[in-house]
């Protein structure tokens, strides 16, 4: 059977340097996404996390069966934004806009992805499922770096980022980027690992 590991085939975007910021260039990459607003932790965050990723192990299930492929289910990223980005300065949660997504293999259609949803509503009764979307993500060049902490202590390193890019002479663009490599259920605060990302021009 066939093995298809992302993490390791696109090992250049998902281990960045813990160190020092660094430039890379984000091709055109599919996704499931999910889209909604809020705080994260909130019922409707929780709700939209939980759909997608019973979509893609749906999906990685039905592709194991019927295609004898083994993919492994990426983790869960996030863009974060707001109408007014004083939201994030002054912590004002409630305004947040995000979309939730995970990375699946080019081979996935939409077909594919509208039969998980299917089953997903069918046997699990997640209505959130219904809003779960497969699209393309071209992110282009882009600053990151592996943080490791709680999430509410990013900000320094947020800052660092910013930092970086404007030394290289270049313009933030885009949505902040978060890759959630540990799960918070059962990782301490302390230890968890956050890739976080900034697109430039």
């Amino acid at each position: 059977m066939e093995k298809i590991d992302l993490m390791k085939e696109l090992k250049h975007l998902y281990k960045p340097s813990k160190k020092e910021v660094t430039a890379v260039d984000i091709p055109p990459l599919p996704f499931l996404m999910l889209d909604g607003e809020g705080a994260p932790g909130a019922e409707a965050y929780a709700e939209a996390v939980g759909a997608l990723y019973s979509v893609a192990y749906t999906l990685k299930f039905a592709v194991k069966k019927t295609r004898e492929i083994d993919f492994k289910v990426m983790p869960l990223e996030g863009l974060w934004w707001a109408e007014d980005m004083m939201a994030f300065t002054e912590a004002n949660k409630e305004a947040w806009k995000w979309t939730m997504m995970i990375l699946v293999p080019g081979f996935v259609s939409e077909e594919m992805v509208e039969e998980a949803k299917v089953q997903v509503q069918e046997k699990k009764g997640l209505p959130a499922a219904s809003r779960v979307r497969l699209d393309t993500y071209h992110e282009g060049p882009s600053a990151h770096i592996l943080y490791i902490g709680p999430y509410s202590n990013e900000d320094e390193t947020i800052q660092r980022i910013h930092q970086f890019i404007e030394e290289q002479g270049h313009k933030l663009r885009g949505k902040h980027h978060e890759i959630y490599l540990s799960d918070p259920n059962r990782t301490a605060p302390d230890k968890l690992k956050t890739i976080i990302r900034q697109p430039f021009e």
